[in-house]
């Protein structure tokens, strides 16, 4: 099954079920019924608990995540949706946020609170938390098909601020687990840790990560419109930067 079926496939059992909640599940990295209980499970494991620093996405799925980072004290960094400024991160640090954690950690509110960073001023994270679609216990992951999650790891990895040794976790519902083998391309990114409401897989996976900015992958287009990318790419046609960190 292709990448686009799959999707498919997962928004329309999700919305059968009635387990997608606002804004519903197509198109869309879905928003499940139980994302608060699997966040409260992540939190119990060893590596949400030595970690300080966590990149999490955007999505409203994981918004549970980023409310019990932030209670915890966890600095928190999320992406400007589609990447669509050059300080592409904002950094939510509970110790300088003044009234509701809750309204901190959802998009609207870490635009209005969150502080504006370049790649190279975010701090080394030991936590990535990503959105998925669909998953399987090999450790393969389909986005929802914009590419931006990969992107986001590349430009980290490439700047030093995710290691081979960063585990990368993901909170799903149980519908968006797959048994069957999902197809990885080399700006793919796999993970370590499946968490549900119920459940917590350790993934062992193989796969390997990326290590970088595939711009050979890159369309034109996407590369035009993303303004870090844009960048590194014309200082790198100019023999400015040699590596995609900025």
């Amino acid at each position: 099954m292709s990448k686009t079926d799959l999707r498919r496939q997962i928004w329309n059992l999700m919305t059968e079920k009635g387990v997608s909640r606002f804004p519903g599940a197509v198109g869309r990295i879905p928003n499940f019924a139980g994302a608060e209980r699997a966040a409260r499970l992540l939190a119990t494991l060893p590596v949400w608990q030595r970690a300080r620093t966590c990149k999490c996405n955007p999505d409203a799925s994981q918004w549970p995540v980023r409310q019990v980072a932030l209670e915890e004290g966890k600095v928190v960094y999320m992406a400007v949706p589609r990447l669509r400024a050059e300080r592409c991160f904002l950094e939510l640090d509970p110790k300088g946020i003044r009234g509701s954690l809750r309204q901190a950690s959802s998009i609207q509110g870490a635009a209005r609170v969150g502080r504006p960073l370049r790649v190279a001023e975010v701090a080394p994270l030991d936590l990535i938390v990503c959105g998925s679609v669909a998953v399987n216990r090999a450790g393969a992951r389909v986005g929802k098909g914009g590419g931006y999650s990969d992107i986001e790891f590349a430009l980290l990895t490439a700047r030093g601020k995710i290691s081979a040794e960063t585990p990368i976790a993901t909170t799903v519902h149980p519908l968006q687990m797959v048994g069957e083998e999902i197809e990885m391309f080399l700006h793919d990114i796999p993970v370590d840790l499946i968490v549900t409401p119920e459940e917590v897989v350790e993934t062992r996976t193989t796969i390997p990560r990326p290590f970088g900015i595939s711009w050979d992958l890159l369309p034109t287009e996407k590369i035009a419109a993303v303004p870090v990318l844009d960048r590194l790419r014309r200082e790198r046609s100019l023999g400015i930067l040699e590596g995609g960190g900025s």
